[in-house]
């Protein structure tokens, strides 16, 4: 038995409505500790998260419909203690702090050791506080 048969799995939401991106940064975020599910808008992401409950959202800010800064709110009142990341081709600033302590940005484009190392600090404090992350069964 490795660490990695024995590490409770984190899952992740990654909201972003361009095709290639998401999936692209879908496959990077894979790791055997982690399981990732991807939503093209906001009104996706918030379905999946009423039947899973995801520890980590990471969500674009632009998306059609509602926004990642919206998306953000929604989960926040359904869980204040979840970590969301907004990324913005913009930067956001204060507009981040004030939706809560739980909340990161990375500005676009962004390279894709500064997101996993996000990703590592995030993993880890859901670990940490939680002493480990809720178990969920996913659908293929």
């Amino acid at each position: 038995m490795t660490a990695d048969d024995i590490m409770p799995h984190v899952t992740i939401l990654y909201v972003e409505d361009n095709d290639d991106l998401r999936v692209t940064i879908g496959e990077l975020l894979q790791l055997p500790d982690r399981d990732i599910v991807l939503c093209a808008s906001a009104e996706q992401a918030l379905a999946a998260d009423r039947e899973h409950g995801f520890d980590i959202v990471v969500t674009d800010v632009s998306l059609p419909g509602k926004s990642g800064i919206e998306l953000a709110r929604e989960l926040l009142d359904a869980d204040s203690k979840r970590w969301i990341v907004l990324c913005s081709g913009y930067e956001l600033g204060e507009q981040v702090l004030r939706l809560g302590p739980n909340m990161r940005a990375i500005t676009k484009p962004f390279e894709i050791e500064d997101l996993e190392a996000l990703m590592r600090e995030l993993c880890a404090a859901v670990r940490t506080t939680s002493g480990s992350p809720r178990l969920r069964t996913f659908c293929t």
